[in-house]
């Protein structure tokens, strides 16, 4: 997470809240979150950071270097501290080493040892150098995260004498955001980008295009988002993002190492399309657009040859802004096609994605089609057909009774929807990937992703509320072992949290089954 999402303001009761727990000691292992794969605490004296404390980057990796100031920016608003790189300095530093032959460690492991002279971070990649410097900032003050505190004179901050060897579970820890049924601004999506890349997570799913919106500008079909962008849930102005706006995001992600999916649902859930260009209608009439909450009564005309000319030129201009490897074709709730129809559709759009490089995504409902082996399915329905799914060739799990971040707590949330479960902390958290889906190799799963669709979420306020502890939880699910985790241990660090954010200003649920501090 680079200094910008630590760059809220925040007043009054919230600032005294930060500052009220700024001399709470707590050991290392109840404030860092995910749990580390190997972390042990050692006696004897910490790290005290001081002003003959030194930041050494022995790489000259432009990445690395970028972590390197980031750290330092942490540990100014720390101690009021202003520190220098100098690698010759003997003892009392910090040491952020990239070697590339750590090849145990994979490209998003690190290793962090802490002692009295010295904190050593190594990493093999670049990845495993940003999220060591995560774990240090764990262990940092809270009130690192507020820009406002500032210092009369220099204080000493020490960090305890630990031992960390650390690296994920899943390779995809990802986080999905609707802006199609309400747009969220490039500050807003910048915002959930640091806040899920705090907690270690790499992806960052954007649904760009529903019934309700279009989200994304596509410079050969310019009217999906002159007309199909205007509108959203409500009847409220909608928006859109232009492709350089896409590109900076894209590369703001890049630069916490978050990778941006984007996803255009079809053939159902597009009736903003639909609505924009009257062509794709199997009747050459456009519907007016749509701003209420219902499903499945949209989709693309699958005869038409026009349709899958409109899907290349999107899939390509698309797959242009970006250098990732993903391309979501969505594929869900599509209820006016005949299962002939649709198979054949998601097969076609298959060889178009593929044919521009892309490896594709859908919902779990394109598991009835023959999946290219570079395809993946992520599950999202609890009751879909396990035995189809443990056929598919890469699985991502997004089960909606327990990684749904729109369902509610309880009751008496006063928003998100309920039609999977009502979802507590503790159920978003007590659950194993590897169980989901009985049969599926465990080569096959690559992760665990948390959406957020936002019927209800109107705002990034709302947003944060609905995700935050639980995308922690998902969080943890996705980065540390199976046996590592314990409902009655995380708890208690998920409540260690607090103060970190209430720092940050997320505006978090606080949940009555979580001790907060």
């Amino acid at each position: 997470m680079g200094m910008r999402g630590a760059r809220r303001d925040i007043r009054g009761a919230a600032a005294g809240a930060v500052l009220a727990f700024a001399c709470a000691a707590r050991p290392a292992d109840a404030q860092i979150l995910p749990q580390p794969a190997q972390l042990e605490m050692r006696s004897g004296a910490g790290f005290e950071i001081g002003a003959s404390t030194a930041i050494a980057v022995t790489s000259s990796d432009a990445a690395a270097l970028r972590i390197g100031r980031d750290l330092t920016e942490w540990i100014r608003r720390s101690t009021g501290l202003k520190l220098t790189a100098s690698p010759a300095t003997p003892a009392n530093r910090i040491d952020l080493s990239l070697d590339p032959a750590r090849k145990t460690l994979g490209i998003e492991g690190y290793e962090l040892t802490v002692d009295a002279q010295r904190v050593a971070l190594t990493a093999a990649a670049p990845a495993g150098l940003f999220y060591g410097v995560q774990t240090i900032r764990q262990m940092l003050p809270p009130w690192s995260e507020y820009e406002a505190v500032l210092f009369l004179e220099p204080r000493k901050v020490t960090l305890p004498s630990v031992a960390i060897t650390d690296a994920p579970r899943f390779a995809w820890r990802g986080a999905m955001l609707d802006v199609a049924r309400h747009f969220f601004v490039p500050d807003d999506v910048k915002r959930y980008i640091d806040l899920i890349a705090l907690h270690k997570m790499n992806r960052l799913h954007l649904h760009l295009a529903d019934d309700q919106g279009w989200r994304i500008e596509i410079k050969k079909w310019p009217d999906l988002t002159a007309k199909g962008g205007r509108t959203e849930v409500g009847g409220t102005p909608g928006g859109f993002y232009t492709q350089q706006q896409y590109k900076d995001l894209v590369a703001y992600a890049e630069e916490r190492f978050v990778t941006i999916v984007p996803e255009i649902d079809m053939p159902g859930h597009t009736n903003a399309a639909l609505s924009s260009y009257p062509a794709l209608n199997c009747d050459g009439k456009a519907p007016p657009p749509f701003t209420g909450t219902d499903v499945g009564f949209s989709s693309l005309c699958v005869d038409k040859d026009i349709t899958y000319r409109f899907v290349e030129d999107v899939v390509k201009e698309i797959a242009a802004l970006s250098p990732a490897p993903y391309f979501h074709i969505g594929g869900d709730e599509v209820k006016t096609l005949k299962p002939e129809q649709y198979r054949m559709f998601v097969e076609r759009v298959q060889g178009i994605v593929v044919k521009h490089g892309r490896q594709m995504l859908g919902w779990d409902e394109i598991a009835a089609a023959e999946l290219h082996p570079s395809s993946v399915v992520q599950h999202w329905r609890p009751d879909a057909a396990k035995a189809e799914l443990a056929r598919a060739p890469r699985l991502i799990l997004s089960p909606a009774d327990r990684a749904y971040l729109d369902m509610k707590y309880d009751a008496g949330t006063p928003i998100g929807l309920n039609w999977a479960a009502m979802i507590p902390v503790r159920a978003a958290y007590e659950w194993d990937p590897a169980t989901i889906v009985p049969g599926a190799p465990p080569s096959a799963v690559l992760g665990v992703e948390a959406p957020v669709w936002s019927e209800t979420t109107a705002t990034i306020r709302d947003v944060e509320f609905m995700a935050f502890p639980r995308l922690a939880a998902i969080a943890e699910i996705a980065w540390s072992p199976q046996e590592r985790r314990s409902w009655e241990e995380f708890r208690v660090r998920l409540g260690a949290q607090a103060p970190r954010w209430t720092a940050l200003g997320i505006n978090f649920h606080r949940a009555p089954d979580v001790p907060w501090k």
